[in-house]
């Protein structure tokens, strides 16, 4: 696809979004504070479906107000099902969602972990939903643009939008968290830039995973998978370089471990995280190793 059509397909899926908040100071400052980058944009390079559009937003002042309105847009919908945002003294956001970790609109005992399912068949639906992916557009009798299903990363709303609260900053900051160069490439609200680097240009006409270094090195190993299915390619070189990363993480740290896991796609890991919480809280001297561990995921997967 043509660069001059890519801009003003996420100039007007920006303009649509903008327009469905009701909150003037919030989408003023959406309007002119916002990255979409990620995967939206290798997809309409590629001339393939999006699945979704990943916002991220220069000011901490900006995802702080997103993530406030839409909170309570949620828990306006939902009265039994309440969460809140939680700001540490980091200046990182979170949603925090009591017990299950995740919220929907949808019935949580409908949830289900792909892994479970014993038809192979349904792995991509399921991989869809923990990834907070949503095709459909927004039903008739339901507004667009709203707060479907949250984790303490992220917001996703109908329509294809998802809004990522943990990192916020200019784009080098954003991407100095991302893992493969192909997704590297992005447009800003306040000037209508489309910036695609040739780095990142070259890995997606060859469909190569280019690894870069990323604070999450375990998610990079695991979001590999959906690449691959996806026909992208791999050389051993660059698992080797996760590898090395993994190695300078101290996972026996339980809040090591839970930070580097939520950095995955959340509805994975949520059980394990639970498991390790609960076992720490009868045990203040429990240890984590890699035999718990094994247990616990054979357990759960």
């Amino acid at each position: 696809m043509r660069v001059k059509t890519i801009k003003k397909i996420l100039q007007k899926k920006h303009d649509e979004f903008v327009a469905s908040i009701e909150d003037e100071q919030v989408r003023n400052l959406v309007a002119k504070n916002s990255i979409i980058t990620g995967g939206s944009i290798t997809s309409l390079l590629l001339g393939e479906k999006v699945h979704d559009f990943d916002y991220y937003f220069t000011t901490g002042e900006t995802a702080l107000a997103v993530t406030n309105y839409y909170v309570d847009k949620f828990n306006e919908a939902h009265p039994g099902k309440q969460v809140k945002v939680v700001e540490d003294d980091t200046g990182r956001i979170r949603v925090w969602i009591q017990s299950q970790g995740i919220a929907s609109e949808e019935d949580p005992g409908n949830y289900k972990y792909f892994e479970l399912d014993p038809n192979p068949a349904n792995a991509e639906e399921f991989v869809d939903l923990a990834m907070n992916v949503l095709e459909e557009e927004s039903a008739e009798d339901k507004p667009r643009y709203r707060p479907v299903f949250m984790t303490s990363n992220a917001i996703t709303l109908s329509d294809k939008i998802q809004l990522v609260i943990r990192f916020y900053g200019p784009p080098e900051e954003i991407h100095s968290n991302y893992d493969f160069v192909h997704c590297m490439c992005y447009w800003t609200s306040c000037d209508g830039e489309l910036v695609l680097p040739n780095e990142s240009l070259q890995a997606i006409l060859a469909r190569e995973l280019v690894y870069k270094g990323s604070k999450y090195p375990i998610a990079s190993i695991i979001r590999t998978r959906k690449f691959i299915q996806r026909g992208w390619v791999i050389n051993a070189g660059q698992y080797l370089k996760m590898c090395m990363q993994i190695n300078e993480l101290d996972l026996k740290n339980p809040a090591v471990l839970e930070d580097q896991l939520i950095g995955v796609d959340f509805a994975y890991f949520q059980q394990v995280i639970n498991y390790l919480r609960e076992r720490k809280e009868r045990d203040k001297d429990f240890e984590i190793t890699a035999a718990y561990i094994a247990e616990i995921v054979d357990k759960i997967f």
